[in-house]
């Protein structure tokens, strides 16, 4: 199964967004983890405004996901500005009186979703002072519909404000974890009530895209293409404002790592959240760091959220915490099904001894890998779907034991718990043993974990730490160009 993507060929400007950046908690899920925020030093146009932005929404939980915000830190955060999607998975707008909430609900995690919230309380009907679009279409259905008065000055440009992205400032000052998410191409039009056509259009396949915005700015507005990866609100720096304005964001709590090439315009795979575990909802992962980092509980599985059905793809993984137990357990490789369990799997599977075996579907194959699995190994999985093999190394080398150089093959047919799909994602799982919870972080091209080298494809995507072409044979990241071309 493939879960839809925007981005891909088709794109009437040919525009391409080249990066974003990844935001969410730290691990203890509680501490803001990157976040932007500007204080204004005089007052822009506060009834006129809008702000647009492309996301890709990750693991949920009690938080949200803070696209923007303008709180004063001697007022009460009734009465700032907050456009974020809440904990019910409604995008909302608030500000004192003002409370939109529409009925769409936003919960696929493998989906860059545009959004352009659009005022001008100047308006003398109440409907035209704010106006919401999501990928390219105005917003009409709401479960909550409370529009401003008329000439309300919006928080999020006043005089002392300070303007937030990625978390949420208290009336203390203090700021607050939101939820996984990345972000990409955002402006701040200060002055101007402004549709989405501005900053997208349709393609020839009907899908919405970006495009470049050529417009004026105003006072206090911004843009953020996230090209840099600097900490100071300077033009260097993660929050680098590049419309001309030098509206430089601090950024806090960042790492060179947050900058990301998974874009509206090349849509990279995760971890899935949504993937149901064995057990059910029982025991069910946490993820972070947009989905690419995951803490296994007992008798836990997830799996990637791009599965090509042919072509030759390279993903890296490192078992952060803990070394693999007796049992042998984390599950790593390649799903053939949906079902979610071993038997379904093509890669490691339980070790005896210095039995090292690896898994064909159903079947266990004796001594297949060379070595025991250590934390922070980083393993490089060589998938052939074209000749249905899979060779995996470790740490750069060669990690098949003799026989098996050639790969893990299933060219004669497999074998396995659950019905075939055809289309082939990448698995982890956890065994259901009591063993130790394992932290894993999968590499798709836009690692979590430092690395040492950045290795792009033949194509000239993705960072990995090793290379993913493998004796003269080019794979790649799993990502929406190479699928549209290979998968």
């Amino acid at each position: 199964m493939v879960f839809p993507v925007v981005g891909g060929d088709g794109k009437p400007t040919g525009y391409e967004i080249d990066n974003s950046l990844r935001l969410g908690p730290s691990g203890d899920g509680t501490t803001p983890h990157v976040n932007l925020r500007r204080t204004l030093g005089s007052a822009g146009t506060e009834e006129t405004f809008t702000y647009s932005c492309w996301i890709k929404i990750s693991a949920k939980s009690e938080y949200n996901y803070w696209l923007l915000g303008g709180s004063q830190e001697t007022s009460s955060p009734n009465q700032a500005t907050y456009f974020r999607i809440s904990s019910n998975d409604k995008l909302r707008l608030s500000d004192g009186s003002v409370n939109l909430i529409p009925n769409r609900l936003f919960r696929d995690p493998n989906a860059w979703y545009h959004l352009v919230l659009a005022v001008d309380s100047t308006q003398g009907t109440a409907s035209n002072r704010v106006k919401i679009y999501v990928n390219g279409v105005q917003e009409t259905s709401f479960a909550t519909e409370t529009y401003p008065d008329q000439n309300l000055a919006f928080r999020v440009l006043e005089n002392g404000v300070t303007q937030s992205i990625g978390t949420w400032i208290a009336d203390d000052g203090t700021a607050y974890a939101c939820d996984d998410a990345y972000i990409s191409e955002v402006y701040l039009i200060d002055g101007q009530q402004l549709d989405s056509s501005y900053f997208g259009e349709f393609n020839n396949n009907g899908v919405w895209i970006p495009k470049d915005y050529t417009g004026t700015y105003g006072t206090h507005g911004f843009r953020f293409e996230f090209k840099q990866t600097g900490s100071s609100a300077n033009s260097s720096g993660i929050g680098a404002d590049t419309s001309g304005n030098d509206n430089h964001f601090s950024v806090n709590n960042s790492a060179t790592t947050d900058i990301t090439t998974d874009t509206p315009t090349n849509n990279f795979a995760t971890m899935n959240p949504i993937h149901k575990s064995e057990s059910g909802t029982n025991n069910l992962p946490t993820f972070s760091e947009g989905n690419l980092k995951i803490a296994m509980n007992s008798d836990s599985s997830t799996s990637s959220t791009i599965a090509p059905a042919s072509g030759k793809w390279y993903v890296e993984y490192k078992q952060s915490e803990n070394t693999a137990d007796n049992q042998g357990f984390p599950t790593v490789g390649i799903s053939a099904t949906l079902g979610g369990n071993p038997g379904d799997t093509i890669g490691f599977r339980t070790p005896s001894g210095t039995n090292y075996r690896g898994q064909l579907g159903t079947s266990s194959v004796d001594n297949v890998f060379l070595s025991a699995r250590e934390a922070n190994d980083v393993f490089g999985f060589y998938i052939d779907l074209d000749n249905s093999k899979l060779i995996v190394h470790k740490n750069g080398s060669n990690y098949m034991n003799t026989g098996y150089t050639g790969g893990l093959d299933w060219s004669g047919g497999l074998t396995t718990t659950n019905e075939q799909t055809g289309f082939y994602h990448f698995y982890v799982q956890n065994n259901s043993d009591g063993s130790p919870r394992y932290t894993d972080e999968v590499n798709f091209g836009n690692p979590t974990f430092s690395i040492s080298s950045s290795n792009s494809d033949a194509n000239g995507y993705g960072s990995f730490e090793y290379s993913p072409t493998l004796s003269g044979t080019d794979y790649y990241a799993m990502c929406t160009k190479n699928l549209a071309e290979y998968g």
